[in-house]
C-alpha cells in the first residue's frame, strides 16, 4: 500500500520505514519556530524545567514580528526575552528589527525551510511551508519548549485529503481565491486534523507565492498541514536559497486518502469571505457595494512580491478613495527592498497609502491599523473572526491583493475589472 507525502516525511523523521495515519509518533524536528508572542512562554517553560542548553542552535528560529517595532512597554519586554535567549544560546537564526520579516514569508525566502523538512512553530500558520514540500504545523508554546530541549515533537500522523485542481485560472484568480473557495466548500472544520494535499495541473501552474498563500490558510479549514509536492517551480525557488541539501518526497500513486475532491479552477471567480469566518466565501459580486473604511495589503498570507506587484499594477496612476485608509506591508526586508527598486512603493505612496516596515501588526489587532467600533476592513490577511483586528463590533472581509487594491480605489468591495476595464 502506497503512502502520502505527509506520511513519508513523518516516517523519515521517526527513523521508520513507514507510518500509518492515526499513529502516534515521536519525530525529530528540522526547525522549531517562535515569535514575540509565543516564544517568551516557551523560553520561560524551558528555563523553569531546568534546561540550560538547547538541542541545536542552528535549528531554532526566533522572529519578533507580531508587535514589532515594539508598540508599548509590554511588547518591548516580550521582544527582549527573545533577544536575550538568542544571545545566551548563540542562536544562528534570530532576526532583529531591520533584518526581520513576517516569519512565514521570511523562512522560505531565507532558505531556512526546505523540501522534506519537518518543521514546528508556535504559530498556527506554520503550515505555510508545506508549499515547499515540507511537513510543517503549529504547536503550543509548551511543545516548543520541549523541542528546544529534545529536538523532537510528539504528534499523531494525520489522514490526508487530496484536492485535485484542474482547468485554467481566470485573470484575477490567484492562490488566495482558490483557498478561500476551498474553505468555503468544506467549512472551517472540514479538514480537522487532516493533511490538505493540493495537486493537479492547476497547482503545477501556480507560482510559489500563490502556493505559499494556499498552504498558509490550511489551518483555516482545521487542517493539520497543507502540502504541495516539490516540482520544477519548487526547485527553481530554492535554487539560490538552499544552504543544505533538501530531500524531495512525492505521494505514491496508490496512496490512501480519506477523501478526494476535484475542483475546476476555471469556474472560480475572485473570492471574498465575509465575517466572521473565512468559510463565508462567495464571488466578489456577492458583496459588491459593501462600503469599507480600511484596506490592508500584507501579512504572512499576501505580503510577497507577486502580491505587491498585482496591487501596484491596479493602483498605478490612481488614488485611494478619500474615505479609505490603505495600509501596505511588505512581508520582509528583501521584499521591501525589491518593491522599492521596482518603484512599487512610490506607486503606493502616490495612491496615498501608508507603507509599513514588515510586521504582523494589523492582522491580529496588534497595531498599525486597529479597527474602531463599527468600522469595516477589507484585508488580504487570513482571519476575520470577531474582534480579530480590533473592536468586537468591527468587521473584516478577506480577499486577494487584486480585490483589495480595486476596492481601495472605489471605497467599496469591487471586482478588479471595474477599475481596470
Amino acid at each position: 500500500m502506497g503512502r502520502t507525502i505527509t506520511e513519508k516525511i513523518i516516517a523519515a523523521h521517526c527513523g521508520k520505514a513507514e507510518v500509518l495515519a492515526g499513529e502516534f509518533v515521536y519525530a525529530s524536528v528540522d526547525m522549531a519556530l517562535g515569535n514575540d508572542i509565543t516564544a517568551p512562554f516557551a523560553i520561560e517553560e524551558f528555563e523553569a524545567a531546568g534546561f540550560s542548553q538547547v538541542f541545536d542552535r542552528t535549528k531554532i528560529v526566533l522572529v519578533p514580528d507580531h508587535f514589532i517595532p515594539n508598540k508599548d512597554i509590554q511588547s518591548a519586554q516580550q521582544a527582549k526575552k527573545l533577544r536575550d535567549f538568542a544571545r545566551k544560546h548563540n542562536l544562528v537564526h534570530y532576526f532583529e528589527v531591520g533584518r526581520m520579516g513576517i516569519e512565514h514569508a521570511l523562512l522560505p525566502e531565507q532558505g531556512i525551510v526546505l523540501p522534506g523538512d519537518l518543521v514546528i512553530g508556535a504559530d498556527s500558520h506554520t503550515c505555510t511551508y508545506g508549499a515547499l514540500g515540507a511537513f510543517s504545523t503549529g504547536v503550543g508554546s509548551t511543545d516548543l519548549a520541549a523541542c528546544y530541549a529534545s529536538g523532537k515533537v510528539w504528534l499523531k500522523v494525520p489522514e490526508s485529503i487530496r484536492f485535485v485542481l484542474s482547468g485554467k485560472r481566470g485573470k484575477w484568480v490567484g492562490g488566495k481565491d482558490l483557498i478561500l473557495y476551498i474553505i468555503g466548500e468544506i467549512g472551517v472544520s472540514g479538514a480537522l486534523y487532516k493533511a490538505m494535499e493540493f495537486t493537479g495541473p492547476a497547482v503545477a501552474d501556480l507560482p510559489m507565492d500563490d502556493r505559499l498563500t494556499m498552504c498558509n490558510m490550511a489551518i483555516e479549514a482545521g487542517g493539520k498541514n497543507g502540502i504541495i509536492a516539490p516540482d520544477a517551480v519548487t526547485k527553481e525557488y530554492i535554487k539560490t536559497r538552499a544552504t543544505r541539501d533538501p530531500t524531495a518526497f512525492q505521494s505514491d500513486a496508490d496512496a490512501v486518502y480519506c477523501e478526494t475532491r476535484e475542483i475546476d479552477v476555471g469556474a472560480i471567480e475572485p473570492q471574498v469571505s465575509a465575517p466572521p469566518l473565512p468559510s463565508n466565501a462567495k464571488p466578489v459580486s456577492a458583496y459588491r457595494d459593501v462600503e469599507i473604511d480600511q484596506v490592508v495589503i500584507g501579512s504572512c498570507t499576501n505580503g510577497r512580491m507577486d502580491d505587491l506587484r498585482i496591487a501596484a499594477g491596479i493602483l498605478k496612476g490612481r488614488k485611494t478613495d478619500r474615505n479609505i485608509r490603505l495600509i501596505v506591508i511588505p512581508a520582509t526586508q528583501d521584499i521591501y527592498r525589491q518593491a522599492l527598486k521596482e518603484g512599487l512603493l512610490e506607486i503606493f505612496v502616490d495612491a496615498e497609502a501608508a507603507v509599513s516596515t514588515p510586521t504582523c501588526g494589523p492582522c491580529l489587532g496588534g497595531h498599525m491599523g486597529i479597527l474602531a467600533e463599527g468600522e469595516r476592513a477589507l484585508s488580504t490577511t487570513n482571519r476575520n473572526f470577531v474582534g480579530r483586528m480590533g473592536h468586537t463590533e468591527s468587521e473584516i472581509y478577506l480577499c486577494s491583493p487584486a480585490v483589495a487594491a480595486a476596492s481601495a480605489i472605489t471605497g467599496r468591495i469591487t471586482h478588479p475589472d471595474e477599475v481596470t476595464g
